[in-house]
């Protein structure tokens, strides 16, 4: 089975009606992302971050996958399929992808302040004063602004044994997630899907600039 490589970013789950920050302004939900989504932002004002992402787990709840997020599970019957995304949401895992690495964290787990590798799953408010085993504060499980991307080196690793690359709803601006269609191979068919795409210089590239409930059909109607 060829091995096709999937990078997805906010449009993909924008079309599930699920917001970004990049809405407006870098605001995400009246909020500059800095205060909600940063090691300081915490810091400084701990029960603002919990909320802003009880707020994001409720919206979660209440949302579904769409067309793309379904058509890209189904291509586990004829690939060998790796989503590697910088979304939160777990619309992969739903729509029935087996195999998704979640460069920026998950909505849907929690770990504590102190002790990285307790990691829980966790879909209800998570509040100040909620602690793991030892008495540290527990905090959401996302990889937010300043801090290392931990699976980066594996989502690299898995791109350069890619035979086709899809990117899906993604501005390739936030990094180091945008570097890793560079590991492709020079030869890898890469099919950029999304409404608003970049600019992004590849002799293979293919682009696609539709949303991806229409484009992700599209792009497999021409495999």
């Amino acid at each position: 089975m060829k091995h096709l490589v999937v990078l997805t970013g906010a449009g993909i789950s924008a079309e599930s009606g699920l917001k970004t920050f990049r809405d407006a302004n870098g605001l995400w939900e009246g909020h500059d992302v800095m205060e909600v989504a940063s090691p300081q932002g915490f810091s400084s004002n701990p029960e603002l971050v919990l909320e802003f992402y009880n707020q994001r787990r409720k919206q979660l709840l209440n949302v579904k996958p769409n067309k793309a997020h379904y058509d890209l599970a189904q291509l586990e019957s004829k690939y060998k399929v790796t989503i590697i995304t910088q979304n939160v949401d777990d619309l992969h895992e739903r729509a029935g992808s087996k195999n998704v690495i979640h460069l920026h964290g998950e909505l849907f787990k929690i770990r504590s302040t102190k002790i990285e590798n307790d990691v829980r799953h966790w879909t209800k408010d998570l509040n100040l004063g909620d602690l793991d085993d030892k008495g540290n504060q527990l905090r959401p499980h996302i990889v937010w602004f300043g801090e290392a991307v931990p699976l980066i080196d594996d989502a690299i690793q898995i791109c350069q044994t890619a035979d086709l690359l899809f990117i899906i709803g993604t501005s390739m601006q936030v990094y180091p997630a945008a570097s890793l269609m560079n590991y492709v191979s020079e030869k890898t068919p890469v099919y950029y899907i999304d409404k608003n795409p970049a600019t992004v210089a590849n002799q293979n590239l293919k682009l696609i600039a539709k949303p991806a409930t229409i484009g992700v059909k599209e792009a497999i109607d021409q495999l």
